[in-house]
């Protein structure tokens, strides 16, 4: 079948559109006003009785080619279920009408199907049928009616394909987050045996060349941050998959954070830490995903700072049963785009691409460990100023 139109059979209004449209391709053929409204009343009264069972026939108007000769057909398609009886008089009025009728009853569904065949005098060829067709494509809305139902059309098209694209991105992402696992999970055996084993040589007592011992240290370094970048990928791949496992236990606020000050002293050594903490209480949290969110609060803030400029953590408790915590430096700032954005996984900013090394996961983990902590997560910052990272956990009460 050439299909030329296409109508959901819902409600009585569609059986306005069934007939008209009836009509207008018998017209469009040249056939009589008598053969038009023969068949036209044939696919109307198919279409009533079908809308009185159902809400989900489907009507569909066009030509079949049999050889040389053309024949102008309609189908209805509707449920299985549906069994015409006595009392469906439409269905037994249409089959006289038309020349060919048809009931064919499948368990995917049934069909009538009306033909009326064509005389050759009409000439019909591909070209006149392509002509036909672009036609009731280009054709405007009978009413407005049927530009609600062709606008519902078109948003139900553009929803399934939303859908499959949604549905497609997240089969992608799933597959990415499977590698990201395997392949980190590969990259850590070997890992980890190279720093043994660069440990192992640093701290030989066999005599050793201050160059190799220099080298020796900058191999270790190097495995630190590669050994840094394998578990940032492990804990998002946990995360994806909601692995991401957590020991929430009280521990003494200031405590905690005088011990991360402490050990970023040391690693820090160009930058001054100065802290003003409010009074000690104890917090709820896991206190090695909590000292990932620090090491990464404060190492960003050493990274995107000049040397010896100074970096401020702070400490307020509140009323509502939460501490906030504030890490503070003096750094480049950032823009309101970046500020909105910096959470995200995998961002990066434009203006720190070239000048700074990193795949933009850290911040996304944060956000994921405080988040889960009951907490949140914010950033204020003005460029050229510096930035300050605010962060609530929930008071061990």
């Amino acid at each position: 079948m050439i299909k030329v139109v296409l109508i959901s059979l819902e409600n009585e209004m569609d059986l306005v559109l069934a007939h008209k449209r009836s009509m207008r391709v018998a017209e469009k053929l040249g056939l009589t006003l008598a053969t038009q409204t023969t068949f036209a009343t044939a696919v109307s009264e198919i279409a009533r009785t079908v809308i009185e069972h159902t809400d989900d026939g489907l009507l569909a108007i066009g030509l079949e080619q049999n050889q040389t000769r053309y024949s102008l057909m309609a189908t209805v398609a509707f449920d299985s279920s549906i069994r015409f009886t006595n009392g469906d008089a439409g269905f037994y009025y249409a089959q006289k009408l038309v020349p060919e009728f048809e009931l064919s009853e499948t368990e995917s569904g049934n069909m009538i199907t009306m033909k009326i065949g064509l005389p050759r005098s009409l000439k019909l060829d591909p070209v006149k049928i392509s002509a036909l067709k672009k036609d009731f494509e280009e054709a405007s809305p009978l009413n407005a009616y049927e530009e609600i139902k062709q606008r519902n059309v078109s948003l139900n098209r553009l929803a399934s394909e939303q859908e499959a694209q949604i549905q497609q991105s997240r089969m992608i992402d799933e597959k990415k987050t499977e590698f990201i696992s395997v392949a980190s999970h590969e990259i850590k055996t070997p890992m980890t045996i190279l720093k043994a084993y660069t440990q192992m040589a640093r701290a030989t007592k066999e005599p050793v060349s201050d160059h190799l011992r220099e080298l020796l240290g900058k191999i270790d370094m190097q495995s630190t941050k590669l050994m840094t970048l394998v578990q940032q990928l492990l804990d998002i791949s946990k995360i994806e998959n909601g692995n991401l496992q957590y020991q929430i236990e009280p521990v003494s606020l200031n405590g905690f954070l005088h011990r991360q000050v402490d050990v970023m002293r040391q690693i820090l050594p160009y930058h001054t830490f100065t802290t003003n903490f409010s009074t000690d209480a104890e917090v709820l949290i896991d206190e090695l995903r909590m000292e990932q969110v620090f090491a990464n609060l404060l190492g960003n803030a050493a990274k995107y700072s000049e040397r010896n400029t100074d970096i401020a953590i702070s400490t307020l408790l509140l009323d509502d049963g939460l501490a906030t915590i504030s890490v503070t430096d003096q750094g480049r700032g950032m823009t309101p785009e970046t500020m909105t954005s910096v959470f995200d996984k995998f961002y990066r900013a434009k203006d720190v691409l070239k000048s700074h090394t990193g795949l933009g996961m850290g911040l996304f983990i944060t956000s994921k460990i405080v988040n889960d902590h009951q907490g949140k997560i914010w950033v204020q910052s003005i460029e050229g100023i510096g930035s300050t990272f605010y962060l609530t956990i929930p008071l061990a009460i």
